[in-house]
């Protein structure tokens, strides 16, 4: 079964448990599915979803730090729900030390040195470990290695 299958399945779940808050995020996930294929007239794979998915996530978390600074507990606390429903169907995450490593590798095998080979490395890194690690992170062990 494809993610964007489980998605749908999921909706259908939801809508029978009367789970509004999970139904409106699934519903908005599979909105933002959509307006993707349509502006780009393609059929939405799984690695493309979990794209979807990862900048929702990022969105949501960016959101929750907003509300919390402006005193919008209530708020915060329904992007959170919202966050929970949508990291359900991310990949599991790599750990800093396993993308500290990855990176690693990476840097070696290019021969990167100092902070002007960083475009050169975050297109390799981005490339191998997209949906699979959080590119905050991910960012912050590049930064680390070529500093060194």
């Amino acid at each position: 079964m494809s993610l964007k299958d489980r998605i749908t399945e999921d909706m259908k779940a939801a809508m029978r448990a009367k789970e509004a808050d999970k139904l409106t995020t699934i519903r908005g996930l599979l909105a933002a599915v959509k307006q993707k294929e349509v502006d780009e007239r393609v059929v939405v794979d799984d690695v493309a979803l979990i794209a979807i998915v990862d900048k929702l996530v990022k969105q949501r978390k960016d959101s929750i730090t907003q509300f919390i600074a402006g005193g919008r507990q209530d708020l915060a606390d329904k992007e959170a729900i919202e966050l929970t429903v949508l990291e359900a169907y991310l990949p599991q995450r790599m750990s800093a030390e396993e993308i500290a490593a990855a990176v690693a590798a990476i840097v070696t095998e290019l021969g990167a040195k100092g902070a002007a080979d960083m475009g050169k490395v975050m297109g390799a890194v981005k490339a191998q470990l997209a949906g699979k690690a959080d590119m905050g992170l991910v960012s912050a062990a590049v930064k680390k290695a070529l500093s060194n």
